[in-house]
């Protein structure tokens, strides 16, 4: 099944068109479920009704009806495992990522009944960070650099199977210090014809592309701080039109609301920091429609309505994770203890 899922990257489908009616009204944040002994990192919706979650303890979860219900499933096998990423196509079908030593990806054909190991890599020092897929197809999944090298690995069958890229040139060569947080399983995003975004934090923070690399006016100069997430828009005339944001700070300083956040109208050619930047360190960040974004940290939740200039702190509850329906419009979150919420509007 070859289903184009630019739109869910990009965030330029009919659906989102559709609710914009929504997101001219305030967002509330309701917590549906907690108590799972879990971390949640990763969160896929691939439709309004259908939210996978995968988290700590080898963790995952499923809702077929909205989040209403779930279903909990440990993976047999890998009890231990951080599930820090995972990406769902439909009910049935999802794809997890552990980070490492060593780092493994399964994959599930029956909602979550069974797993399937499709990659492991037992190498020294190996820990993956995110992954990303531009279609229902090809896929890329990126780990912190192993002597120097940025680690990736693609699919082209729907992640049955994985190989390593081998990354050259300075533009693929991180700094010493600077790697990639697995914060929410989004500081890459991964287009159409192999292209990528990828935020780097640590003691530098900088936009990778593998054309060229670039500096983000972002908190940095230490392990625990710069980039964790990046969100892009695109309207569908070419890469300089794309428009990014970027959020991340200090994850020790959770309440530091200054140098979290930065956003480019431009590819990331230039940057602009808001007026009002969110209220801490933020983990996640998703474009809701071409103006409104989502951003989200351990110590809250912030809105903004205007391209990431202005941003309002709309809920104290803590989350890792924000992600919007793949078709569709409904927006999730999930954090610690298990915690997943919905946006409603009103």
């Amino acid at each position: 099944m070859k289903k184009n899922l630019v739109c869910r990257i990009l965030l330029c489908s009919a659906a989102c068109i559709q609710a914009a009616m929504a997101f001219s009204q305030k967002p509330v944040v309701e917590v549906i479920t907690t108590g799972t002994k879990t971390s949640l990192r990763g969160l896929s919706i691939p439709n309004d009704n259908v939210i996978w979650v995968s988290g700590s303890n080898g963790t995952v979860g499923r809702s077929s009806n909205a989040g209403k219900n779930w279903n909990w499933f440990t993976v047999k096998g890998y009890e231990k495992t951080e599930f820090r990423d995972i990406e769902a196509f439909d009910g049935q079908t999802a794809v997890i990522m552990g980070v490492g030593e060593p780092a493994y990806i399964l994959k599930t054909t029956d909602g979550g009944m069974t797993w399937k190991l499709v990659y492991e890599n037992q190498t020294k020092g190996m820990f993956l960070d995110a992954m990303d897929f531009s279609n229902d197809e090809h896929g890329i999944v990126v780990g912190d650099p192993i002597n120097g090298k940025i680690f990736m690995a693609k699919t082209k069958d729907g992640g049955d199977s994985w190989k390593n890229v081998e990354v050259s040139g300075e533009r693929m060569r991180a700094d010493s210090g600077e790697a990639f947080f697995a914060a929410s399983g989004t500081n890459i995003r991964f287009f159409r014809n192999d292209k990528f975004f990828l935020a780097s934090g640590g003691t530098r923070s900088r936009l990778f592309t593998g054309e060229e690399v670039i500096t983000i006016p972002i908190v940095q100069g230490a392990e625990t701080t710069g980039a964790n997430s990046i969100a892009v828009f695109d309207d569908g005339s070419g890469k300089g039109s794309r428009k990014l944001v970027v959020v991340g700070g200090d994850f020790r300083a959770e309440a530091r609301p200054d140098s979290n956040c930065a956003y480019s109208l431009n590819g990331g050619k230039t940057w602009k920091i808001p007026v009002t930047p969110p209220h801490g360190y933020r983990s996640c960040v998703e474009y809701l429609s071409p103006t409104d974004l989502l951003a989200c940290g351990l110590n809250g939740v912030d809105y903004s309505a205007n391209s990431g200039r202005d941003w309002q702190w709309i809920s104290t509850e803590g989350f890792n994770v924000c992600r919007i329906s793949k078709y569709g419009h409904a927006v999730f979150l999930a954090g610690n203890n298990g915690k997943i919420a919905k946006i409603s509007w009103r």
